[in-house]
């Protein structure tokens, strides 16, 4: 029987996951179907590959999406996450296996008795953060938990950053995945478990004072919260802990000036109305004046870093912003995705630590368990291979047979992580981890 693989997405972070996928299919006798909005995107990505071709599509015609899904053995997603819920509507129908490294929403949870039902498997949280940090995370809680230790505090950091080598900007920052995503980060403020008290931080708070992080042969990194760490309680069966945060890394001067940006609303959302052929420069003395900002911007540009963090991004610019522009958010996006662009030869980084403390007969113990993973190029990235790899080595382990389970999962279970992370060990992408004694 003929396996096909409908791959829908060929975007930046799609790289490593359709090349991996493409020696799979001339390995293992498998056919792909690679699918995007941008025909000449996916032509592009597909390269004359033997075993597959690249195709367009629109993916909210239904009826060239069924035709597509219908013929697949199992589908991929790499689409936006709003999309995801018509491609498992279709995966539902058609019988299909999916696997996305989006998050599991409301919209699939829906679905999840429907799935089971069909017995079929919809994987998701399957790539990097989400992802990876499930299958470490769960991996070490389970072999703590094996050994009789109680855990007391987990705490899981994970940042998409800029290689030290091509480290040249005051931001100690550039942009490796959705620009969006990065200027929206941390909208819904974040919630989490300190001290066995539930605690709040709102937006505009959340970039303050962020606390520093040492990890192990890479030096120091700022931290902040991840929206809801609650739920996750739960994923990892941590009911009654004391400490329980997810956070995301930055270099420590990131956070002071992303912390003004933010004071000064360059993040909003709401709509707004530019005059005609309107600049950067009259765009920010226009929000400034309009907001009673002003002197808060000359309080921020008193500091010599959040200065030169301003200047690097040139708000004095006549540079005419595009006329579809309309929030505040939008144009920041349009600046920062100029300034923050991976050169050619760019090297970006990904790095993941979790802190774990734990009881084992009476004595308190810390193990911290780091991986760090460094980009090739800007097209073969860090982040596009930890997102890709594991999502495509799913795809691989269930059409061999390695895990048959059915239903909506995300991969907490040892069926799914312990194969995938020892996969992942030889492609490079290896955690070490350090127990110390706590007094």
């Amino acid at each position: 029987m003929k396996v096909e693989i409908l791959i829908i997405g060929a975007g930046k972070s799609a790289t490593v996951l359709i090349e991996y996928l493409q020696k799979q299919a001339v390995e293992n006798s498998w056919y792909i179907v690679l699918a995007d909005g941008d025909l000449k995107l996916a032509e592009t990505k597909w390269n004359h590959s033997p075993n597959g071709h690249a195709v367009g599509i629109d993916v909210n015609d239904a009826e060239q999406r069924k035709a597509l899904i219908q013929k697949a053995t199992v589908v991929v997603s790499m689409l936006p996450p709003m999309l995801h819920f018509l491609v498992a509507k279709d995966c539902l129908e058609f019988s299909k296996s999916l696997f996305t490294a989006s998050y599991v929403d409301e919209n699939m949870r829906s679905m999840a008795a429907s799935i089971e039902a069909k017995k079929i498997l919809c994987l998701c949280e399957m790539g990097l953060d989400p992802g990876i940090d499930h299958m470490s995370a769960m991996e070490l809680i389970h072999k703590i938990q094996a050994k009789g230790g109680q855990i007391t505090g987990f705490k899981s950091h994970c940042g998409g950053l800029i290689a030290p080598e091509s480290d040249n900007n005051p931001w100690h920052y550039k942009i490796s995945w959705n620009a969006n995503n990065i200027v929206l980060a941390g909208k819904a403020g974040a919630e989490f478990i300190q001290n066995g008290m539930q605690q709040t931080i709102p937006y505009l708070h959340l970039f303050e004072n962020a606390p520093n992080l040492s990890v192990p042969n890479m030096g120091a990194f700022g931290y902040y919260p991840n929206r809801n760490s609650f739920t996750y309680i739960d994923t990892y069966a941590l009911q009654g802990i004391n400490n329980f945060v997810r956070t995301t890394l930055r270099h420590p001067h990131f956070f002071m000036g992303w912390n003004a940006i933010v004071q000064l609303g360059l993040t909003d959302d709401q709509p707004i109305n530019l005059k005609e052929n309107e600049c950067i420069r009259d765009w920010l003395e226009g929000h400034l004046g309009a907001n009673n900002l002003n002197s808060l911007y000359a309080s921020f540009l008193k500091n010599e870093i959040i200065k030169k963090q301003f200047t690097y991004l040139d708000f004095t610019s006549e540079a005419i912003i595009p006329h579809h522009l309309k929030s505040n958010a939008a144009i920041l996006q349009w600046i920062l995705e100029n300034k923050w662009k991976l050169a050619p030869t760019d090297k970006d980084m990904v790095v993941m630590m979790h802190e774990i403390e734990y009881l084992l007969n009476h004595q308190k113990y810390l193990v911290q368990s780091s991986m760090v993973k460094k980009g090739i190029n800007a097209s073969h990235t860090a982040m596009a291979t930890t997102v890709g790899l594991p999502l495509a080595m799913s795809v691989c382990a269930y059409l061999k047979g390695e895990f048959n389970l059915t239903g909506l999962h995300i991969p907490t279970h040892p069926s799914i992580y312990t194969p995938i992370l020892k996969t992942l060990a030889a492609e490079g992408i290896v955690f070490e981890e350090t127990t110390i004694k706590i007094n």
